[in-house]
């Protein structure tokens, strides 16, 4: 490699939401900012979670100089622990991102070997012929940053995830000067969040949720379930504000919501008056129309608190007819079916339903619009622009956002997927190697954990044709059948077709008829002359393929 090339590489998060990840590269240095997972989509049967495949930053251990981390959600900070499974590398964030990150690497068993960097915003850290600034953004969670990492050819500036939030909860605006300044300066290459690039105008103000929570809390005339994400530190602080000013007391359910509520109040950044809180326990035997309860479980995660509550199935809370339960997130792609289907629960137990879209709203989106958008365009004005974080269309929608800034210095845009690489030199930008990337699929229940591609593959096939099972008794003497073989199947097909399974017992019949002595006793030989015979005579009876397992006995 060429000492004066700057390489760009995706690792997760474009063409595709979350996994976000992004490898850095000058020389025989690099840097990455972020390590996301995702939650899987249907086709990847009883897999947990997804991260990016780590292997370009494994097959270069010794180049890897740390680990930027812009905010605390899982599609950011959830593949932590699998990079540093592999890297002994540094992470840099701010406190509460970190301690989001403590709770994962507390899971794997691996806290005490991390060595993690608190930073703060307007603190500045170097590593190799990076210098990275860390600057205040607003956002949904609580201490996020976007980077201007500094290079030997010029300045890069990564937004994370963001909006422009001017008048957030906690007081502390989105840092517009500093870009400006890096704008004024000069910026090489511009990566922004482009989640939100097809709304127009502004995303409204967290504070604009506050008046529909509030006019629920004080009209409810019995309990008010509110489910949100946990990591929406400033949203938890709104409901705990306005429940203790409409006189209701506030309880947590779900394992996040506790664990996330008791981190942020440690780090001072949620405050908790004294006797708000009910415990577990006591929520169900205090005063309906004095009690909120917090609940994880926005998703319809079929083991969360909020789908257990909906199913009648929770030992601390059940809903009544009466009770008001808020939806206060979004709907992320994918999840529709299993929220609904939650949300159908919810109804059957007689109680008020409130989410989706309304005026004033519930939710807020944590990402800018395009406004917002256009607004860092024009403050950093950049040399080359590469959109990061959401769907191909996004991407391509951001790019186009940003032409206007072609009479005011702006080369050229690139949009990218996963795996593709930027690479910059003195000539100009252009797209160069692809790398090597995918995603690795982790089942939490297994053993190895990694979920390779072949069982995902078996498994969507088991769901979707079912198996077949033929049964041979052989005598290991003589190498002869011992009776009429067996078909057990399963998902496959109906008592109504058993002429099709009477066939199929025919055919491997015929299989061991026409196989001689040699290869009936070469099991592994028969069970694939088994499977071949089967599988012809079934796909052509059928149109399926089932998993087809053949059984040998030696009697």
């Amino acid at each position: 490699m060429a000492d004066k090339k700057l390489q760009v590489i995706p690792l997760g998060g474009l063409g595709e939401f979350g996994m976000n990840s992004m490898a850095i590269r000058y020389g025989d240095d690099i840097i990455v900012v972020d390590a996301g997972m995702m939650f899987p989509d249907a086709e990847l049967l009883g897999v947990d979670i997804v991260t990016p495949d780590f292997s370009y930053l494994k097959d270069n251990a010794g180049m890897v100089r740390g680990l930027l981390l812009t905010h605390a959600h899982e599609d950011h900070i959830g593949g932590v622990p699998f990079l540093l499974a592999d890297l002994d590398i540094p992470v840099y964030g701010t406190g509460f991102t970190l301690a989001m990150v403590e709770r994962r690497l507390e899971e794997h068993a691996m806290l005490e070997d991390a060595k993690l960097n608190e930073i703060k915003p307007g603190d500045v850290v170097k590593l190799g012929p990076f210098e990275v600034e860390f600057i205040h953004v607003t956002h949904s969670t609580a201490a996020c940053v976007a980077l201007a990492i500094t290079t030997p050819l010029g300045v890069i500036i990564h937004t994370g995830d963001f909006k422009v939030d001017p008048t957030p909860l906690d007081g502390r605006l989105f840092d517009l000067h500093k870009f400006a300044e890096y704008g004024k300066r000069g910026v090489l290459l511009l990566m922004s969040d482009s989640t939100n690039v097809d709304r127009s105008g502004y995303t409204e103000s967290e504070r604009a949720v506050a008046p529909r929570l509030e006019d629920i809390m004080v009209r409810s005339e019995r309990r008010v379930v509110v489910s949100c994400f946990s990591s929406s530190v400033h949203r938890l602080q709104m409901i705990f504000d306005l429940a203790r000013k409409s006189g209701r007391k506030v309880g947590l359910l779900g394992r996040s919501m506790l664990s996330v509520t008791e981190i942020a109040h440690n780090l001072g950044l949620l405050e908790v008056h004294d006797n708000l809180l009910l415990r577990p326990q006591d929520i169900q035997l205090a005063e309906p129309a004095k009690t909120c309860v917090l609940v994880s479980g926005t998703q319809g995660e079929p083991m969360s608190a909020l789908s257990r509550v909906a199913v009648d199935n929770h030992k601390h809370l059940k809903l009544e007819k009466g009770d008001t339960v808020v939806l206060s997130a979004r709907m992320i792609p994918g999840n529709e079916k299993n929220i609904m289907r939650m949300i159908n629960h919810v109804a059957r137990r007689g109680s008020n339903l409130i989410f989706g879209s309304m005026t004033p709203p519930v939710h807020v989106s944590g990402h800018g619009s395009s406004e917002e958008l256009k607004l860092i365009l024009n403050l950093v004005r950049p040399k080359y622009f590469m959109p990061v974080h959401g769907e191909y269309y996004q991407l391509s929608r951001h790019a186009q956002l940003a032409k206007h800034l072609r009479d005011h210095g702006l080369e050229a845009s690139f949009v990218m997927e996963t795996g593709e690489s930027l690479e910059i030199d003195e000539k100009g930008a252009r797209k160069g190697e692809r790398i090597a990337v995918g995603r690795v699929c982790i089942d939490s229940g297994s053993i190895d954990e990694v979920v390779e591609d072949m069982v995902i593959r078996d498994r969507r096939h088991l769901s979707e044709d079912g198996f077949v099972m033929p049964i041979i008794a052989i005598d290991k003497s003589t190498g002869k059948p011992e009776g009429p073989p067996e078909i057990v199947s399963r998902g496959f097909l109906s008592e109504d077709n058993k002429d099709i399974l009477a066939e199929a017992k025919k055919v491997v019949a015929r299989t061991l008829e026409t196989s001689n002595h040699e290869e009936r006793a070469d099991w592994g030989v028969m069970q694939e002359k088994i499977r071949a015979d089967l599988k012809r005579y079934l796909t052509k009876q059928t149109a399926r393929r089932p998993l087809i397992m053949p059984v040998i006995l030696e009697v």
